[in-house]
């Protein structure tokens, strides 16, 4: 045997591939229709339909573009119900805008705090490098939202509405990414001279002062008071004015996010089922939510996501949603695509191997609003409000099947009081530290 690849091999491999006519069929199909055509499968499309025994209210789909804001904006279709109610609406949007300027001005402080907290590490440090990797990038995970909403309240998008660098992110943060990397750098060079930690904060604070005026620039200033005015579904006239951004929020949203508990499905060995963990460096507003995660076996999160919708009120989640999933019928099924014939291989990780070996984390936030119970009470689909914008799935929506979400959902947020008592007296754990790179720190885009 040999390290190399063999010309005899390969003539082994090549009799093999044409020894077999299924082989030429399925090279035919995807050379020509490519492999999603070639994979999908009528089956899975017939049994994913757009009905559900349970469904909540939602508003008009919402469109996030070039950007990786989806934990913001399933965080705001949640939030916006709580308006459209009070306030008798059709639909309401809230500005995505305004929490992604605090969020990069925050997560700039968090990252320079970092950087000074890492001040004594040799710059070639796993750490170091970690944090030098995405300095500020737009994913995110709902402890993080909480924590700027807590801060700086919400307003309607038409307070502050999209730009162009809100809409495509991709060069505005790579402008915004040099600085910090060579504010990193100037940080590192002054404590080599002086090793006082209170000389860096104040120049951390002459930094964070250019990361506002190029965030006003691309993005706009953002409002300190709001006003809004509209018409209900009666046709009768709202105004709302002279209000703050945090006043607004208490006063037509009102949701306490104290009360909601991110659970977590990381089947790994590392994870054991039944306790708390967070991870190092993780975050955006220094001072704001840690971030904190309830690891439960899948069934539990379903029953509490259920909990919630029975009560009327939609549930924030975050999943892989590239795997086993069609974007334009909106079906994500484990069926959707018949890989394993067209490649006559099995693809046989399971949801650890996966998380361990990098083939799966949390990629994508959505909104749950809806799900079908069976004869027996027992899930079989979801629906899932996305914020791709209507072209996708069934106008925006799309329908998830109960075997995927064991396999690809990670992450759901519910109300505590959905929470059973011995979940309740799980919380109290102190929770387990998971390094910077763990894949339960990966970011909602």
């Amino acid at each position: 045997m040999t390290n190399l690849i063999t010309k005899e091999e390969l003539d082994i491999f090549n009799k093999n591939f044409n020894s077999n006519k299924n082989n030429i069929i399925a090279k035919n199909s995807v050379i020509n229709n490519g492999i999603i055509k070639s994979a999908k499968t009528i089956e899975s499309v017939i049994s994913n339909t757009h009905e559900y025994s349970i469904e909540v209210k939602t508003g008009e789909i919402t469109n996030q573009k070039l950007s990786g804001r989806c934990w913001m904006f399933a965080a705001l279709n949640v939030m916006r119900l709580e308006i459209m109610e009070k306030l008798n609406l059709e639909t309401f949007e809230l500005s995505q805008a305004y929490p992604f300027f605090y969020d990069k001005l925050e997560k700039s402080n968090h990252f320079l705090e970092n950087i000074i907290e890492t001040i004594d590490q040799p710059l070639d440090s796993r750490e170091v490098a970690f944090l030098l990797t995405d300095p500020l990038g737009d994913g995110g995970q709902w402890d993080m939202f909480a924590s700027l909403i807590d801060k700086y309240g919400v307003v309607p998008k038409t307070s502050m509405p999209e730009s162009v660098s809100s809409s495509g992110s991709k060069y505005m943060d790579s402008l915004l990414t040099n600085k910090l990397r060579e504010f990193a750098a100037a940080l590192r060079d002054q404590y080599k001279e002086d090793k006082n930690i209170k000389n860096l904060r104040n120049e951390k604070t002459q930094m964070l002062d250019t990361i506002y005026r190029m965030l006003c620039i691309c993005l706009g200033e953002p409002p300190k008071t709001v006003k809004l005015e509209t018409r209900d579904k009666d046709k009768n006239f709202i105004r709302v004015d002279n209000i703050t951004p945090q006043d607004f929020y208490k006063k037509y949203v009102d949701m306490d996010m104290n009360d909601y508990i991110s659970l977590i499905n990381a089947p790994t060995k590392d994870k054991p089922y039944y306790n708390t963990y967070t991870v190092k460096f993780l975050g955006n507003v220094q001072g704001g939510y840690p971030v904190k995660y309830l690891n439960l076996p899948i069934d539990e999160l379903k029953e509490a996501a259920i909990k919630q919708m029975k009560d009327g009120k939609a549930v924030w989640f975050g999943s892989d949603v590239g795997k086993s999933s069609d974007k334009e019928s909106g079906i994500m099924d484990l069926d959707i695509f018949d890989l394993e014939n067209l490649f006559d291989t099995n693809f046989s990780l399971t949801k650890a191997q996966r998380l361990d070996y990098g083939e799966s984390l949390m990629t994508h936030a959505m909104v749950l609003s809806g799900v079908n119970l069976d004869e027996e009470n027992k899930p079989n689909k979801w629906k899932v409000e996305n914020s791709w914008g209507d072209a996708h799935g069934n106008k925006g929506y799309f329908v998830m099947s109960d075997k995927w979400f064991n396999e690809y959902t990670y992450q759901v947020v519910v109300n505590k009081k959905y929470l059973t008592v011995e979940q309740l007296e799980l919380l109290k754990k102190e929770p387990i530290v998971l390094k910077p790179w763990d894949p339960m720190g990966s970011l909602a885009l």
